[in-house]
C-alpha cells in the first residue's frame, strides 16, 4: 500500500530592503532627534488648527452666522475635513513621539503628550456634537444625519489618533545602547522589531526591512521579539 508523502514546506522567499541612510552609525543625541522630530509636530499642530478652523466653521453655519444654500451638504464637509485633518495630524504627532519620544517619570505628562491626538479628537469634534444634539430649531432630517456623521467623525477620530503602545525616552535609549551598530529587521505590518533575520516569527514574511534600532522606533516597530531578542 502506497503511503501518500505529504508536500515539503517551501520557506517563503524574502526580500530585504533596507531603509538604513548609511551615514552614520553613532548613536543620536537627545537635542538630535528633537531636531528631528520638530518639523513632524509643527505639521502636527498646523493639521490641528485647521481642524478647528473647520469646526469653527460648521458650528457657524449650524448657528445660522454663515448662510449658505445648502447646510446638510456644507456641514458634512466641514466634518468630513475636520476629520480628515485630526488624522493627519495625529499620524504626525505619533511619527514625532517614536522619533523623540517623552520620558515616562512623570506619569501624567507622559500619557497627555502620547494621546494628544486623542486630546484634538475630543475638541475638534465633541462641542460640535453638542451643539448639534440641543438644537431645536435645525431641520430633523439634517440634524439627524449630521449627528451621526459628527459622532461617527468623532469615533474614527479617536480611534485612529490613541497611541496604543507608546514609547518611553527611558525605553528607547537603552534599546539605542543595547543594538548601537547592529542591524535591525521589522515587517510591514508586525509591531516587533527582530535582531537575526532567521527568527522563526519572519518565516511568513516576504518582505523584511533592515536599519539601525532608531529606524525600527522611527517605523513605530518598538516591541522587542519574544523570540530572537529575548535569547
Amino acid at each position: 500500500m502506497a503511503v501518500e508523502k505529504k508536500p515539503v514546506k517551501q520557506p517563503v522567499e524574502k526580500t530585504v530592503v533596507k531603509v538604513s541612510s548609511g551615514e552614520s552609525t553613532t548613536m543620536k543625541t537627545k537635542d538630535e532627534r528633537r531636531g528631528a522630530a520638530k518639523g513632524k509636530r509643527i505639521a502636527a499642530v498646523v493639521f490641528w488648527l485647521l481642524a478647528i478652523v473647520c469646526e469653527v466653521l460648521a458650528i457657524m453655519v449650524l448657528s445660522g452666522y454663515m448662510y449658505v444654500s445648502n447646510p446638510l451638504l456644507w456641514l458634512c464637509i466641514f466634518i468630513v475635513a475636520d476629520l480628515a485633518l485630526v488624522i493627519t495630524g495625529s499620524q504626525f504627532w505619533k511619527r514625532a513621539n517614536d522619533v523623540d519620544p517623552v520620558s515616562k517619570q512623570n506619569k501624567v505628562k507622559f500619557f497627555l503628550w502620547n494621546q494628544m491626538g486623542l486630546i484634538v479628537s475630543v475638541i475638534a469634534f465633541f462641542p460640535l456634537v453638542i451643539l448639534l444634539l440641543r438644537d431645536k430649531d435645525l431641520d430633523p432630517k439634517t440634524k439627524k444625519i449630521v449627528s451621526i456623521v459628527a459622532i461617527a467623525a468623532l469615533v474614527l477620530a479617536s480611534a485612529f489618533s490613541i497611541d496604543y503602545n507608546p514609547v518611553s525616552q527611558e525605553e528607547y535609549e537603552e534599546a539605542q545602547q543595547e543594538y548601537e551598530g547592529q542591524t535591525i529587521y521589522w515587517t510591514r505590518y508586525g509591531k516587533s522589531y527582530h535582531t537575526t533575520l532567521d527568527c522563526p516569527s519572519l518565516s511568513r514574511s516576504s518582505t523584511v526591512y533592515e536599519g539601525t534600532i532608531e529606524d525600527a522606533f522611527e517605523a513605530n516597530r518598538n516591541d522587542p521579539c519574544d523570540f530572537c531578542v529575548a535569547q
